[in-house]
């Protein structure tokens, strides 16, 4: 590899690093305080805010296909991403302008099927790069998570001084920020999707897949719907927006160290270990929320994210990686994904939402603890069941 060649991947590689920590900075500056404003600014009730912070899961389930199928059909993923940036960007500068609740729940539909698009067609756009090249595309994610802790702890305070609307505004700069670097990323690109429908019914027959997919609803779903209702248990306990940023900094920035040692402790442990520590450290972080202990102790435990989080998602993609055959890869990551990050942070922001009317903040934490350890639950007697039957077939190996 010549000169030029090495400089040019290195500042391609910047464009990225760069372009991934503007995105994630915008979100890190919008979700982790638009519950808080539509519950105390906007003075909706808990299941109105539970319908406007849901719907983004549900059009995921529908819009990423679609968004897929659009980068395959034109071959310009460059362009998509540019116009799902805008679109998105474009929606949240209108939810500062209403607080009727119609046009808030039409204005988080439309921006949740723009903001559907973004990762998938970034990550796309990436994974394609780094294997024409070579490179290592968590070295890349990982200015993500550095931007979303970044923005968390930036925009609380900025709320402080300027008011909770602010969080729009800078979502809606930075967002365009990053459609103005979409430019400057390459060209080339992979399909998002390929034969999703007939590979999607391939994977749900095998046992192992549909378990896992289970296993993620249950124990994935509860850490994103978290991030909806995490504000407004520090909120209740006395706590202000700067200290909901930092709390969102602390669990934020743990996660990029976890990830960054996710491969290692994989290879070390097994990837059943550290899927299980995984669950078992969410499931016992939900049940101390539900007894509302100190604040200090709440700032203390988000920290915990980073192996709840930061070690879960990386396994858990290696994890579908390695039972499915390589043909059918990125319909079974895009399967995986749905099942945590759409159906399953649907449902457990709808619930929660429910719960908080119902009977207050902590219940939510206790369902979110009860569906964890039935995730858990499943996990282990799954794995149980695998390794009874490899033992079956060894003894039957040496007979």
């Amino acid at each position: 590899m010549n000169i030029s060649t090495q400089m040019e991947k290195r500042n391609v590689g910047n464009v990225f690093r760069l372009y991934y920590f503007v995105v994630f900075f915008g979100l890190g500056a919008l979700f982790p305080l638009l519950g808080v404003y539509l519950k105390e600014y906007v003075h909706l009730s808990g299941v109105q805010v539970g319908n406007i912070m849901s719907i983004g899961p549900v059009i995921m389930i529908f819009a990423q296909p679609l968004w897929g199928m659009l980068c395959d059909y034109t071959q310009r993923p460059r362009q998509i991403l540019l116009l799902t940036l805008l679109v998105t960007a474009g929606m949240a500068f209108l939810y500062s302008m209403t607080v009727v609740y119609p046009l808030l729940l039409l204005i988080a539909v439309l921006l949740a099927f723009g903001q559907s698009g973004v990762i998938p067609v970034s990550d796309s756009i990436t994974l394609s790069y780094v294997q024409r090249v070579g490179g290592n595309y968590g070295a890349i994610r990982l200015y993500g998570a550095l931007g979303y802790a970044a923005a968390v702890l930036i925009s609380g305070k900025a709320t402080d001084y300027f008011g909770v609307h602010v969080i729009f505004y800078i979502f809606t700069f930075v967002w365009v920020m990053a459609a103005l670097l979409t430019g400057l990323l390459p060209k080339q690109g992979t399909p998002l999707r390929a034969n999703i429908i007939e590979g999607a019914k391939t994977l749900l027959k095998k046992r192992e897949f549909a378990v896992f997919l289970v296993c993620t609803f249950l124990i994935f779903g509860p850490s994103q719907a978290s991030n909806t209702y995490l504000g407004l248990l520090i909120s209740e306990l006395g706590g202000t927006m700067t200290g909901i940023g930092f709390a969102f900094l602390l669990a934020a920035g743990s996660e990029a160290p976890f990830m960054r040692m996710a491969a290692y402790w994989i290879q070390k442990a097994g990837m059943n270990r550290i899927l299980i520590l995984a669950a078992s450290v969410s499931a016992l972080r939900w049940l101390l929320y539900f007894f509302e202990p100190p604040l200090a102790i709440i700032y203390a435990t988000t920290i915990s994210q980073g192996i709840s989080v930061g070690l879960f998602i990386p396994t858990a993609l290696q994890y579908v990686r390695d039972m499915t055959p390589p043909s059918m890869q990125s319909t079974a990551v895009s399967l995986y994904a749905t099942a945590g990050g759409g159906v399953g942070a649907w449902f457990c922001t709808f619930i929660g939402g429910f719960l908080l009317d119902r009977f207050g903040i902590q219940s939510v934490y206790l369902a979110y603890f009860i569906l964890t350890m039935g995730g858990l639950l499943v996990f282990l007697l799954e794995a149980a069941r695998t390794k009874q039957i490899e033992e079956g077939l060894e003894r039957k190996e040496s007979a």
